[in-house]
């Protein structure tokens, strides 16, 4: 999900443990305070938002695609997962701020974000996906012109919405008053991530709104209007303190095996995703990283690979 990088703090909303095992018979894989710079030994301490079907709470557990990931991760790493729930700014802020290990949940990679945090390997990719109504056709970036577009404060799409010519920019505090805008015909187009909107069309058929890929704007209108970079498909990451190198290390080396051995493949179809969507990177993004935060001979992790 494409979102903001700021520091606002938020109250906790909710706290809990979720244990996956430690793995007995490989000693080696156990982490430490010491060696995996964690807040507490043998922990992950993760911060989520409700953002279904990426994270969320139900039951006293994480559910969604990216906690599922996550608890593979732990899972493979010897540890337990303790989380807490807030809102987008303090989950992020709660991390650049050494209060969490990691935060997760469809993140966005952008350039200002890793000056103050790390990001992982990608453990998916999104395509520029459009929440409209039922009838409604929006194939490019020229037939968003003079309408009216939304999206959550704070997420990226902010920015390319507010550089559309005549359109009407809407911010809302958070996805419910996306949709709701989008089913009374108050807005026109509403920019979210793809599995949050197919996970609405199945949850309330009855607001009419579904799915639309717009295709990415060219490289001109890029230059033109450089903000309507967030309307390309994007990275996802797992977010960490700038301090963890070798956690954020070990959790992208098992990210990578996860494209290797099926399991991502997996995890995005149980979520309603096309892994050939969300598991392939555009010709793009290895040069997005590649010196940035990543070597020059970086390649995006890929089942095509």
């Amino acid at each position: 999900m494409v979102k903001s990088w700021s520091m606002g703090k938020s109250m906790l909303l909710g706290i809990g443990v979720i244990g996956f095992g430690f793995a007995a018979t490989i000693p080696s894989a156990t982490a430490s305070a010491q060696d995996l710079e964690l807040l507490k030994s043998g922990t992950l301490s993760v911060t989520i938002q409700p953002y279904m079907p990426y994270t969320a709470v139900k039951d006293g557990k994480l559910v969604g695609l990216d906690s599922d990931i996550l608890a593979a991760i732990a899972d493979k790493l010897g540890l337990k997962v303790e989380f807490s729930v807030t809102d987008f700014n303090g989950m992020l802020g709660s991390v650049q701020a050494q209060r969490a290990d990691i935060t997760i949940g469809g993140i966005a990679w952008s350039e200002s974000r890793q000056k103050v945090g790390l990001f992982t390997d990608p453990p998916y990719y999104s395509p520029p996906a459009m929440a409209v109504g039922q009838d409604a056709k929006f194939p490019d970036v020229a037939s968003l012109e003079g309408k009216n577009l939304g999206t959550v404060t704070g997420y990226v799409w902010a920015k390319s919405i507010a550089q559309v010519p005549n359109a009407k920019p809407h911010s809302y505090p958070a996805a419910d008053s996306v949709f709701s805008d989008l089913a009374s015909g108050r807005l026109d187009v509403g920019f979210l991530d793809p599995l949050l909107i197919t996970y609405q069309q199945q949850q309330r058929p009855d607001m009419k709104v579904r799915i639309e890929y717009l295709t990415p704007p060219t490289a001109e209108q890029v230059a033109a209007h450089p903000d309507y970079k967030y309307f390309q498909a994007y990275m996802t990451g797992f977010y960490l303190p700038k301090q963890s190198l070798k956690l954020e290390k070990a959790i992208s080396d098992q990210i990578d095996a996860m494209y290797k051995d099926g399991s991502l493949a997996s995890l995005i179809t149980k979520w309603g995703g096309d892994p050939k969507q969300f598991l392939v990177p555009s010709p793009e993004m290895a040069a997005q990283r590649r010196g940035i935060d990543r070597p020059a001979d970086w390649a995006p992790p890929s089942i095509q690979n």
